[in-house]
């Protein structure tokens, strides 16, 4: 898939992105500096250049993930049968559970640990073809843990090789011990901006918009403290109620707003008219079993850029598969194949602020694709349940290959 103008791919135009038939590609220092049809491409560069025939597969840009917790301790399948019995989400958070119980373990972890069990999951995502993520805190409820979280994507980014983007999470849930005084934690939160901000560590903010977390009010008093130390904003909003999420996201012109399964067309048509991307995560829709988000809604009544994410994490979401998530997209929200790969490319890079560097193959761009093994877009959604990534380059360099992280 080309690049062409800036900007995500919005509503019908999703369907647009270009797709070079007889393509080619030509390296140098770690940038793209040909893209084209391969007889044009191979006119251009010099005699003595290498080669390398890739046997009509299909070329695309590295993925992007651009909603993931993947900086977390433990493990949450001591809830895997409360799920399963049909116990509300909302339900297993107010007895101590779900989000709770990662934070526990989560505080409980030093750095060192937090960057070990991170990497093994950004190693699996990069075998996959995920060449840039988003890492968001949220497990801490506390400065010192959501700090150590952020310090650790730092580290993280720095080691390599993916492109990290860093996201505080801090009113991801009521900390335990503001249980009884909500208000207060709010006040907690508003006040960890200043330091998020002169630290540089994280990009953006988020909030989960919910009934039963955050109110609408009390969201819109977060994020617009972020707004005011400079971070970008994001909104986990009208997962499970329409509560509202998404006109905030609209309101706030935030960067993006994610699940939406339960939002009004009304407030998805505002999001489309501020400019506002719907990152959504049917992986965690299908684990809690419950209806995908109106994904041709958005695309077609709405005119919405959609993304796509793995939304990895321990408790509704524990798969670092993006491929899974695209058939996903495929086959429960009946996307186009291209449209599944404009969302995990283009608009995701996007959605988390990497639109100049990362989703598109462009010349002068750093040179981060996959190479898989179909040989045309459709496979990757017709095929499923396997890593089809066969080799998986990041500025030029082979990173990954059949699965296998070098």
């Amino acid at each position: 898939m080309q690049g062409g103008p800036s900007g995500p791919l919005c509503g019908k135009a999703m369907r647009t992105a270009q797709v070079i038939c007889d393509g080619a590609i030509a390296v140098k220092d770690g940038r793209l500096v040909a893209v084209g049809e391969r007889p044009d491409v191979e006119a251009a560069l010099p005699a003595d250049v290498n080669r390398v025939d890739v046997g009509g597969r299909l070329v695309t840009p590295g993925l992007v993930d651009p909603h993931t917790h993947v900086v977390y301790a433990g493990s949450r399948a001591s809830e895997l049968e409360q799920k399963l019995n049909g116990v509300p989400y909302l339900d297993v958070l107010a007895a101590g559970g779900g989000i709770l119980s990662t934070v526990e373990q989560t505080r409980a972890s030093s750095l060192e640990e937090l960057i070990a069990a991170a990497k093994g999951r950004l190693e699996t995502m990069l075998a996959y073809g995920v060449t840039c993520v988003e890492a968001k805190s949220g497990y801490g409820l506390d400065w010192a843990t959501e700090e150590r979280q952020m310090l650790a994507v730092r580290e993280l980014a720095q080691r390599g090789p993916q492109r990290l983007v860093s996201t505080f999470l801090g009113a991801h849930a009521m900390a335990p011990e503001f249980r009884e005084h909500p208000s207060a934690f709010v006040d907690a939160v508003v006040g960890m901006m200043a330091r998020v901000a002169e630290q540089g560590l994280a990009a953006y903010a988020d909030v989960f918009c919910e009934t039963g977390v955050f109110s609408v009010e009390d969201s819109r008093r977060i994020l617009q403290a972020a707004q005011a130390v400079g971070l970008g904003v994001k909104i986990h909003a009208d997962e499970i109620n329409p509560l509202g999420g998404a006109a905030l996201a609209a309101e706030l012109g935030a960067a993006s707003a994610d699940h939406l399964c339960a939002a009004a067309t009304g407030d998805l048509i505002k999001m489309a008219e501020a400019g506002v991307l719907a990152v959504l995560l049917p992986a965690t829709t299908w684990y809690l079993g419950k209806e995908m988000a109106p994904a041709r809604r958005m695309i077609d009544e709405c005119g919405l850029a959609v993304a796509l994410a793995t939304d990895c994490n321990p408790g509704s979401s524990p798969t670092e598969n993006l491929q899974l998530v695209m058939q996903f997209a495929a086959h429960q929200m009946r996307m186009t194949p291209i449209e599944v790969l404009a969302a995990v490319t283009r608009n995701a890079a996007y959605a988390i602020g990497c639109g100049a560097v990362s989703g598109q193959l462009e010349v002068g761009r750093p040179a981060d694709f996959v190479i898989w093994d179909v040989p045309d877009v459709s496979h990757l959604v017709y095929h499923f349940g396997t890593n089809q990534a066969a080799e998986v380059y990041i500025d030029g360099r082979l990173v990954a290959k059949r699965g296998c992280v070098l």
